[in-house]
């Protein structure tokens, strides 16, 4: 009877080992699982985690032959923000194995647009007389295009909403690397954050 017990013990030790093992060869490191996902990520290129919709007013004039010309225009548009992926390179990731923390260093953020929504264009002007007889309509739609575009991109480069897009891009970031994790039975954090 003790044979017996100590053969099945012997047995069971043996499967133990055995499943230990397999399950050893089965689930990839953390390495392998962080590596896939940064080359998923490299693969996306661009991540657009957030975008922001401003209203520009602008205002242009122009007097010639003694005339006078002026046209304002309000235009809406939107602005998208983006971290360049292709810029991630495995050097800025680093496993903590005491701390189970994945810490990832970001490329920062960069301002994609402005995209103008035309079909929403509001216009007012004055001097039909000039705009009729010369190009100064024309001259004063671009210098209109150019003030709108750089207000547009100061108001995108406001403190509150750079922030509410670095967050963004953190999340959404740090997920990218965390669900892998988890799905593989790790227990990790994810730590990211944009290089100074």
């Amino acid at each position: 009877m003790n044979r017996i017990l100590i053969a099945l013990l012997g047995l069971a030790l043996i499967a133990a080992g055995g499943l230990w093992y397999v399950n050893r060869k089965i689930d990839p490191p953390v390495e392998t699982i962080v590596a896939s996902s940064l080359q998923s990520l490299q693969e996306q290129n661009r991540l657009s985690a957030f975008a922001a919709r401003f209203v520009t007013v602008v205002t242009s004039s122009k007097s010639q032959f003694g005339l006078s010309a002026e046209k304002t225009m309000i235009i809406p548009a939107m602005v998208r923000y983006e971290v360049d992926l292709a810029k991630l390179k495995q050097s800025d990731l680093s496993w903590d194995e005491a701390a189970k923390t994945l810490t990832i260093k970001l490329p920062p953020v960069e301002i994609s647009g402005p995209e103008f929504e035309l079909g929403q264009t509001r216009e007012y002007e004055s001097g039909m007389v000039l705009m009729t007889l010369t190009d100064v309509e024309k001259r004063l739609d671009a210098e209109n295009r150019a003030k709108a575009k750089a207000d547009v991109l100061m108001q995108a480069q406001s403190e509150p909403t750079i922030r509410l897009a670095r967050e963004a891009s953190l999340r959404a970031i740090s997920n990218s690397f965390a669900m892998p994790l988890a799905a593989a039975g790790v227990e990790a954090k994810v730590n990211a954050e944009f290089a100074q």
